[in-house]
């Protein structure tokens, strides 16, 4: 009688702690509440591991034949096969591919946890933010170099410059409105109503900045 008067309890406790998160969920921006963000993250993370994925194929390639033609060597300025071979692609000793197929595989597994209804602690969300703003900065840098030092766009690269930008905008966005990154509320609520906002004009300043890298070549003035 005792143990099912305790199971009864925790049922209880359980079902008013299921409707106190879903009241909690439904107050907040549709983005990141669990359901979307976690398709979000789920769809940049198999972008970004897909191409990671082709990226490591291709350089495996090219490390066993240096005169290797990658599928997406397309000109001189069009080239994953040409920025494989600078120093930049491999900044820390080994190809910076092998970062994206092990980083997206925790995006997505992420993705997938939540849509199965896990719940992560703060200190697993501090530690996301920590991965995905790191690997954020780490493609503003590549994306620079790419741009104004190797002259060289490398098309699988750019997806994942792709990826990165609504996922680090939007972990983000919903670390702040969840409380885990504290901020006012006023700001809190003007990110989570603007997020995609901020997506955009990420995507136009990428646009813009290739544009004028390589003004020449849409100019016809390159001589290629």
């Amino acid at each position: 009688m005792p143990s099912a008067a305790r199971g009864n309890l925790d049922h209880h406790q359980a079902s008013i702690s299921k409707e106190g998160h879903t009241a909690r969920q439904e107050a907040l921006p549709a983005m990141v509440r669990d359901k979307p963000f976690a398709w979000l993250l789920l769809v940049t993370g198999i972008a970004g591991w897909l191409a990671s994925g082709a990226l490591v194929l291709e350089k495996l390639q090219v490390l066993q034949d240096p005169n290797h033609v990658t599928v997406c060597d397309v000109n001189p300025w069009i080239s994953c096969g040409a920025v494989m071979k600078t120093w930049q692609s491999s900044l820390f000793g080994f190809p910076n591919m092998f970062i994206g197929i092990v980083a997206f595989a925790v995006i997505i597994t992420t993705a997938v946890g939540l849509l199965s209804g896990a719940r992560f602690s703060r200190g697993y969300w501090l530690g996301l933010q920590a991965g995905v703003t790191l690997g954020f900065v780490f493609v503003i840098w590549l994306w620079s170099q790419a741009l104004y030092v190797i002259n060289v766009l490398c098309p699988f690269c750019m997806v994942v410059w792709a990826a990165m930008i609504p996922m680090f905008v939007w972990v983000t966005i919903r670390n702040i409105t969840h409380g885990v990154i504290k901020a006012p509320a006023g700001l809190a609520k003007v990110l989570g109503d603007s997020g995609w906002i901020v997506v955009a004009l990420l995507y136009v300043a990428v646009i813009a900045t290739i544009f004028f890298a390589f003004l020449h070549v849409f100019a016809g003035t390159s001589g290629y």
